[in-house]
């Protein structure tokens, strides 16, 4: 970092990015050259078989290549070690060492192509371990040179021949004049396009529609906003998260107490209040996890799911237990039963997940069903959560739109796509009647609607929408996306709405805000520290796998005042090309006529936060012990770094957590 500018164009590869595949190929090619001199020495007076002249002439050739790659290669590597990662002055002549092993690989391929003529004649009559080793060092030639041009396309960045020009020196930094502002509107637009290429080829796959379209305008705009205003390559970006979990369990380890501020006292009402909530969320969360539909049932039954699928799309199904929208050999709808423990009759809707009916789905529509649950006399609607393409595109599309309800006050602020997919279900619900069916056989039921991940922020803003309708709503939210609603909707579903987050959840703690503040931490801890990214990084390995103590890295604001800590040194002004919109709203200087894009969205409800009380992260022995507790939003104001950020927001964890929760609630009861 910056990114190494070769070629008149910048790469998304640092100048200190070539210090462990240069070591590995290194090691590689002095086993070689080693191999080779060993097999040269040993045949050096036995060239005298049919095409030994040219098989001498190889070899000893390939021993001065390899020896002139290895000291390319060696300098590279020392090079590529020195300075820090904000500081590449040391680096300055990495540029020329790499045109000079970049040029190598002319007579490399040369070479690679002699070798392979030489061994595929059949006029050679040379000693059988000869051959087999100069056919090891072609296929070892060709293997390097395939990968070679595999790292090249990795590390090309198709607007790197515009971000060198980003500002340059002789352009003002008054984005006002008409040359920057050209300019820069040129990056963005570019920027954009490419960023929509990207979705549109990982998207290849699903049909494409108008509403598509603008969902990948959208996304590519985010990424561009997001991704523009720094001079960051993806081992800078994981050499920062590496010091922010150091630098994060240091302050863990303080003996101050956590920053998690309780919303309630903690009197045996609200102790009360949290088993029976704590109850009900375990309950629901098999409703949750059941709308994954069989790949949840696999994924938690890797064994025994399969077979007894099987046996149960092989029994015949009574007609009047059909279910609209039930799979035809129901795989899905089987494993719905099986996770929930309910009956055929007790469904009345299903949209499955993997059945005749997906095809029809677009963006924004997410599969969900309709159930009876006589346990807790409820009509229950359960929300799948991410789990297709077109999932990951309303994950994506997080520009903000209004919700306006007669009880809420102004700035009722919603996550668009999630919106979205919330209007879809509260069609198909109302319009097409399945809740009037629903109530006409169950009047005296409550409705109760329950999801995970996206289905707990679709399942939020759906019980927003049905809130005026059905007063005695609940919604249990389970690890819900964080920028879901402005403040004054997340005030008003408190009523109604439970949010359940395990751990340091990471989807719980996204937002673009949340986004931002964690890309300027990374840009400040990565600029301070003195440390090379290759230190970082192998010590940062080890200690995310071993564990141990943090490593105290000695960093720039060591003996500096607090005053000055809050000035940007200029190792970060050069990593932040300029600011994005919602940069500006972190830093509260965003102007008054002009708000920004992406304003700050919370969780919805009263938030249960559950967490684990083994001391030990990595070495934690299997009988986990839980702790829940009632907390607020501003405690998932900002993204945490763990080892288990995804691993904490996997459905199979949320219910373990609940279910253990649950358990050791009726066991005090009992004793």
């Amino acid at each position: 970092m910056p990114g190494l500018v070769v070629f008149g164009r910048r790469w998304a590869i640092g100048s200190d990015d070539f210090v462990l595949p240069g070591a590995f190929e290194l090691f590689v090619r002095l086993v070689w050259w080693i191999g080779i001199l060993v097999l040269y020495t040993v045949h050096k007076g036995q060239f005298n078989c049919p095409g030994g002249g040219l098989l001498h002439s190889y070899l000893l050739g390939l021993l001065i290549l390899l020896a002139s790659i290895i000291c390319a290669l060696s300098a590279l590597v020392y090079i590529s070690m020195q300075g820090t990662i904000s500081n590449p002055g040391p680096r300055k002549s990495l540029p020329k060492i790499l045109y000079t092993r970049l040029l190598l690989y002319f007579p490399e391929f040369i070479w690679a192509v002699v070798g392979a003529v030489w061994v595929s004649d059949n006029s050679v009559q040379c000693e059988k371990t000869v051959i087999n080793g100069v056919i090891g060092t072609v296929i070892a030639s060709w293997i390097i040179i395939v990968f070679t041009i595999f790292g090249v396309v990795i590390v090309f960045d198709p607007l790197g021949g515009k971000k060198t020009f980003y500002l340059p020196e002789g352009v003002s930094r008054n984005l006002e004049s008409s040359q920057s502002g050209q300019l820069l509107y040129n990056v963005k637009s570019s920027a954009t396009r490419v960023w929509e290429k990207r979705i549109r080829l990982l998207c290849c796959c699903i049909v494409q529609d108008d509403d598509h379209r603008v969902a990948f305008t959208s996304i590519a705009e985010l990424f561009r906003n997001y991704f523009s205003d720094t001079d960051l390559v993806p081992s800078d970006i994981a050499a920062g998260l590496i010091l922010l979990h150091q630098e994060q369990d240091k302050m863990e380890n303080c003996p101050k107490e956590p920053e998690e501020v309780l919303c309630h006292s903690p009197s045996s009402l609200v102790t009360d209040d949290l088993d029976v909530e704590l109850e009900n969320a375990a309950h629901y969360m098999l409703f949750a996890a059941a709308a994954y539909g069989w790949p949840y049932y696999v994924y938690t039954n890797p064994y025994t799911a399969l077979c007894k699928l099987n046996g149960d799309c092989c029994r015949n199904r009574p007609t009047d237990s059909e279910i609209t929208g039930s799979d035809r050999h129901n795989f899905h709808f089987g494993s719905i039963l099986k996770i929930t423990g309910l009956q055929y009759r007790d469904f009345i809707h299903i949209i499955g997940v993997f059945t005749d009916y997906i095809f029809l789905l677009q963006i924004y529509e997410i599969p969900f069903f309709v159930a009876l649950d006589h346990k807790k006399e409820a009509i229950v609607v359960a929300v799948r959560g991410t789990l297709s393409f077109e999932d990951i595109l309303t994950d994506l599309s997080a520009d903000c739109e209004d919700l306006t309800l007669e009880e809420v006050l102004e700035n009722g602020f919603v996550h668009k796509g999630i919106t979205q997919a919330a209007s879809y279900i509260y069609r198909k619900l109302i319009n097409d009647g399945i809740l009037n069916q629903a109530f006409t056989i169950a009047p005296e039921y409550k409705l109760v609607i329950v999801g995970h991940s996206l289905g707990g922020g679709t399942a939020s803003i759906l019980a927003i929408m049905l809130r005026n309708s059905f007063p005695t709503l609940r919604c249990f939210a389970f690890s819900p996306p964080g920028g879901l609603l402005s403040k004054s909707l997340a005030d008003y579903t408190k009523h109604f709405i439970v949010s359940v987050i395990v751990g340091k959840d990471l989807v719980a703690r996204l937002s673009m805000p949340n986004m931002e503040d964690l890309k300027r931490r990374i840009v400040r801890i990565v600029a301070n520290c003195n440390r090379p990214k290759y230190q970082i990084l192998l010590r940062g390995c080890w200690y995310e796998v071993f564990g141990g103590d943090p490593d105290d890295f000695p960093t720039e604001l060591d003996g500096r005042s607090q005053d000055a800590l809050t000035q940007p040194l200029l190792a970060e002004e050069s990593l932040m090309v300029h600011r994005s919109p919602s940069y500006n709203a972190l830093e509260e200087e965003s102007h008054l006529n002009s708000p920004p894009q992406y304003p700050h969205l919370y969780l919805p409800g009263k938030i249960i936060h559950i967490v684990e009380e083994c001391s030990s992260r990595r070495l934690c022995s299997s009988a986990i012990k839980y702790t829940a507790r009632w907390s607020n939003e501003t405690v998932f104001s900002s993204i945490l770094i763990s080892p288990k950020m995804i691993t904490d927001h996997m459905p199979d964890v949320v219910l373990k957590a609940l279910n253990s929760l649950s358990q050791e609630h009726g066991s005090c009861l009992s004793c």
